[in-house]
């Protein structure tokens, strides 16, 4: 009798909240906390990829050294700090220092030094290893055995196919054993001295290999205020956007932010977009590198598929079938294009991407439902985020094609209109008694709503910048605005360490799900911004102020999600196993929080900037300085009073009332 075969097992990702993980796009190394690469689990030194240096094992005096610290020192390198009894000394003390700074780029600096009065001739062992393997391998848990390693001049190297790495070390070993993948000095310290081995883990032959080498598109902007935590926040966002920059392999002056490491250091159409778009007060340099990446990729022909930017399905939680991140990046795309001109984007620039943007909206048009609405994926359900991101790109595109002499806006003006009434028909349900009504999460193809309170929701709140300072009209009218602004501020969807995926008491909350209970940084920072802009600053402050919270725990670098039960003395937010850390949106995040305090709304090609401050300052006085609005400097000031005042921006800027 035959029996059935079982289902594959779908691959589960390693931990790696317990990682210490520095980034320089494309490199990256991903260490234990005590520092030691063990050649276990995803420990190593990876470009583009490629594990070049799985094994760094370090002997001090025939012992292991002593763990003390593992922490980062920044995006793109870590440190950690060890201690080594030799045993020439009486007492518990030890006797050699051991710090190692180790950076993504391959580069390690091991520094030995001696803590006593007496002189120390120390023998110093390191073993290196490596398989070579591709991420995606040493993620399943199948990397393959180890790659020999021969001699080279001053360390070892391996190959394997077409794959090759090389170690090498200054100073010079004494002795270079292949076979046991050993490395030996025989150090002399006297009283208080220090002496540093470096070892430089490249992909061939060469000198050190070469990262952080994208022209950075993102203005050196800082935030100060009263309270200090917003400057390591805002620093540490931008450091971390700026670790996830790539090259476009086929235009390599044009740079896009990967969406996040270890899993996906690469672009990602729908979140490289929202890290751009959320990154435009740091000038509209990173927006038009991504546009122009995204738009090479775009589908062309006259099927249905025409003018749409390809992406992947994205998980959606148990409730809905996973959505196709090629949707959420075709209608952001004329919307990132549209707010990219207010902030000062080039006319040249926007004449080279318009084209795009039209096909994007024609795309739009070729694929609504019967009912108006746009399924996602087709046929499939009505996800009320995604009318959201549709109802954005019409207005948005709209606004574009009228100034720039384009056919098509009034319609597109009369389709929003029109969107917004079937929505507020369809999708809103009305509820009994005091707690009023709430969005459907999405309309199912037969038209019954799912009644889910998600975060998503904020994205109803998110309507787009147009011109003269103003803001697009939203799906939701001011009633049921406040309705919402009202459930996102309430416990069930605020943790305390900012906004839930998924209400706390709906079916199948999970406070580790990425849709169904986990809180997602962009979203927070998407609720918070859309709460300010609609006047609800108590709702948008307690998120603020949560996310902060969460922030300073993760040491300011947000993992793109993290658990949070209900918020209580003492509680922390829980690390993600799996989640990205850093993620490209989750640092823009950062960024696009503490900039809606400011509540800054550029038009350059007006010469306007107005200012729309939280009017409670939920941080005290704060200052941003070295933001980009029309391509020149800008800094802007709130007062402990919620005052807005700005200190720099170009001569022809001028303030709009």
């Amino acid at each position: 009798m035959a029996h059935p075969v079982p289902p594959a097992r779908r691959t589960e990702l390693p931990p790696v909240h317990g990682a210490v993980i520095c980034v320089a796009a494309p490199c990256l190394a991903i260490s234990p906390e005590h520092g030691q690469l063990t050649g276990r689990g995803l420990d190593g030194i990876y470009r583009s990829g490629r594990r070049l240096l799985s094994r760094c094992l370090l002997r001090v005096a025939g012992r292991d050294p002593v763990a003390v610290q593992g922490r980062s020192l920044g995006a793109d390198r870590a440190g950690f700090t060890a201690t080594v009894r030799t045993g020439a000394e009486v007492g518990p003390d030890p006797d050699i220092g051991v710090e190692r700074v180790r950076h993504a780029d391959g580069t390690e600096r091991i520094t030995l030094r001696n803590f006593t009065a007496r002189r120390h001739r120390l023998p110093v062992e390191i073993t290196l290893g490596t398989d070579l393997a591709d991420l995606a391998a040493v993620a399943s848990g199948s990397p393959g055995p180890e790659v020999p390693a021969g001699v080279h001049t001053s360390g070892l190297r391996w190959s394997s196919g077409g794959a090759q790495a090389v170690t090498t070390a200054e100073p010079p070993p004494d002795d270079a054993v292949a076979s046991a993948g050993l490395l030996r000095w025989q150090l002399d310290l006297g009283p208080g001295e220090a002496r540093t081995i470096e070892l430089r883990t490249v992909q061939h032959r060469t000198a050190r290999a070469p990262a952080g080498q994208v022209a950075n598109p993102l203005a050196e902007a800082r935030a100060e205020g009263d309270d200090p935590r917003v400057d390591a926040w805002f620093r540490t966002s931008l450091d971390d956007l700026r670790a996830l920059l790539l090259r476009d392999p086929g235009q390599p002056s044009d740079a896009f932010a990967a969406a996040g490491v270890p899993w996906r250091l690469g672009i990602a159409p729908a979140e490289s977009l929202w890290a751009a778009r959320m990154a435009l007060p740091l000038g509209t340099g990173l927006a038009v590198a991504t546009l122009r990446v995204l738009a090479r990729t775009q589908t062309g022909g006259r099927g249905p598929e025409a003018g749409k930017i390809p992406g992947p399905l994205r998980g959606a939680g148990p409730q809905l079938p996973p959505g196709c991140t090629g949707t959420e990046a075709t209608l952001a795309f004329p919307a990132v294009l549209a707010e990219a001109r207010r902030w000062g984007l080039a006319e040249e620039e926007l004449a080279e991407l318009l084209p795009a943007a039209e096909r994007c909206l024609d795309w739009l048009r070729a694929n609504l439902g019967e009912d108006g609405f746009l399924a996602d994926p087709d046929p499939g359900p009505r996800r009320s985020e995604t009318q959201a991101h549709a109802h954005r790109a019409a207005l948005l595109g709209a606004d574009l094609l009228a100034e720039c002499g384009r056919p098509g806006a009034e319609e597109w003006q009369d389709w929003a209109e029109a969107l917004r009434r079937r929505f507020r028909a369809r999708f809103w349900i009305d509820g009994d008694g005091p707690s009023g009504g709430r969005p459907a999460a999405a309309l199912h193809p037969d038209g019954r709503p799912l009644p889910r309170l998600t975060g998503a929701a904020a994205h109803l709140l998110d309507t787009g910048l147009l011109g003269g300072g103003r803001l697009a009209p939203g799906l939701l009218d001011p009633v049921r605005t406040e309705q919402l602004a009202r459930l996102l501020g309430a416990p069930t969807m605020d943790s305390g360490w900012g906004l839930r995926s998924m209400a706390v008491r709906e079916p199948g909350h999970n406070p580790f799900g990425h849709h169904s209970g986990s809180v997602r940084p962009q979203e927070s920072a998407v609720a918070i911004a859309g709460l300010a802009a609609a006047g609800f600053e108590k709702e948008a402050a307690g998120l603020l102020r949560g996310l902060l919270d969460a922030a300073e725990t993760f040491a300011y670098r947000l993992p793109e999600m993290y658990a949070a039960e209900q918020r209580t003395a003492g509680s922390a937010p829980l690390p993600h196993p799996a989640a990205c850390r850093p993620a490209s949106v989750a640092a823009a995040a950062g960024i696009h929080a503490l900039a809606a305090l400011a509540g800054i709304r550029p038009d350059a090609p007006a010469g306007t900037v107005a200012l729309a401050p939280l009017g409670s300052a939920p941080l005290g006085a704060l200052r941003l300085s070295g933001l980009r609005v029309a391509g020149q400097p800008f800094a802007v000031r709130v007062s402990r009073l919620g005052l807005g005042m700005v200190e720099e921006a170009a001569d022809a800027l001028q303030l709009a009332t």
